[in-house]
């Protein structure tokens, strides 16, 4: 995007902002691609975080492939353009790249799904959301379709029963039409404009009982945004903003992608920076509090953590990853590791990893080309392991 105009071939757009190597620049510049909703934080007043500055780049571990790495090998070589490690709330190494700086907001993907699910905990709290009630009595729309007989819980959990593939390379079928009504992708010539809200209350039902299997769906946490925007009877920005963003004393605002009639991509829409969400992070390590304050209350971080039924995890495909103990939980990746480690993670490379054991937040914007890596999203988790286990020993 250099010059005025760019060269054709080097500009980024709508067709083309998730595709390499356009969304190195895409990633940081979501605002001026799509339509967003600003989340206000509350500004540099707060203060900076601490620092403890320590030398990571030598730290050594094996990966995956049986070959010996270093972090500062695995961060260039998996796109990242900003990465924090905190342990007990400082500082403890900061890298950028791409042109990314401490002020940039980047995009957050299905991060984004984690902060939905620690919003809902909030609304809980406050007597206006109940988890165990039918989806339908917030979203009434939603009867007839595969949420009509769903709670809010499955949708939470993504144990929802739904015709729905997640995919991401697939520009024609129903994760095709996804993109289109959430505004992510070009309207082909002769296709009439829909909406996220409208898409969401056409999914079809699947034939196996609710809450029996885990399944990805991203539509699950769209619908999760409107589900708090009914209960709370506020703009999901406006609540994400005065519930969370701003009580957590977070430097930089950041902003949601909206649809064609404002609805927010809480699946996946947020952008923020680095350090704030390490901030946020850090707040979940310590149980909902930020500077003397709870903020997500304390019993909500410990149902992700501690509770929750891990077969419809284990019995899905998806339950290959992680521990055996592993699982899903409001939103939450609960790795079932002897740490107690549990995580958020985007499409691309983005990541909030919590390592309890080790007092450590690692949160990760980057810029892979492929949306799913998997023997890249297994090298990060070799890395983060072997930072948690230096610092247990170093501390």
């Amino acid at each position: 995007m250099q010059g005025f105009p760019p060269a054709q071939d080097r500009q980024v757009t709508l067709a083309n902002w998730r595709l390499p190597p356009f969304n190195r620049w895409g990633f940081q510049h979501v605002r001026e691609i799509l339509p967003t909703a600003s989340i206000a934080g509350a500004g540099r007043r707060h203060g900076a975080l601490g620092r403890s500055e320590r030398r990571i780049a030598k730290l050594a571990f094996p990966g995956p492939d049986g070959k010996e790495w270093t972090v500062g090998r695995m961060l260039p070589e998996t796109f990242t353009d900003g990465f924090v490690l905190m342990q007990r709330g400082r500082i403890l190494a900061e890298w950028y790249d791409a042109g990314m700086t401490p002020e940039t907001p980047h995009i957050v993907f299905s991060v984004s799904k984690s902060l939905t699910g620690a919003l809902a905990g909030i609304l809980v709290e406050r007597g206006q959301l109940d988890p165990d009630l039918p989806v339908t009595r917030y979203i009434p729309e939603a009867a007839g379709s595969a949420y009509g007989d769903c709670t809010v819980r499955h949708v939470l959990d993504m144990t929802v029963s739904i015709e729905f593939e997640e995919n991401y390379l697939d520009p024609h079928g129903v994760f095709g039409r996804y993109r289109l009504a959430t505004g992510w992708n070009p309207l082909p010539e002769g296709i009439k404009p829909t909406d996220l809200r409208s898409f969401l209350v056409t999914l079809k039902r699947d034939k196996r009982a609710h809450g029996s299997l885990f399944h990805y769906v991203s539509p699950n946490s769209d619908l999760m945004g409107w589900i708090l925007e009914r209960a709370s009877g506020v703009p999901y920005a406006e609540l994400l903003s005065e519930a969370i963003w701003k009580p957590l004393g977070t430097e930089q605002d950041g902003y949601v992608t909206v649809d064609r009639l404002g609805a927010p991509r809480s699946a996946g829409g947020i952008c923020v920076t680095t350090r704030d969400l390490a901030r946020f992070g850090e707040m979940m390590r310590l149980r909902g509090l930020a500077s003397g304050r709870q903020i997500v209350p304390g019993r909500w971080i410990d149902d992700i953590t501690e509770a929750g039924d891990p077969k419809p995890w284990q019995i899905s495909e998806s339950g290959k990853l992680f521990a055996p103990e592993g699982r899903y939980r409001s939103k939450w990746y609960i790795m079932g590791y002897p740490s107690g480690a549990y995580c958020a993670v985007g499409i691309h490379g983005q990541w909030i990893y919590i390592d309890p054991a080790a007092d450590m937040v690692i949160a990760k914007h980057s810029s892979q080309p492929l949306p799913v890596d998997m023997p890249t999203d297994n090298l990060l988790l070799a890395a983060f392991d072997a930072l948690g286990r230096w610092l247990e020993k170093s501390a």
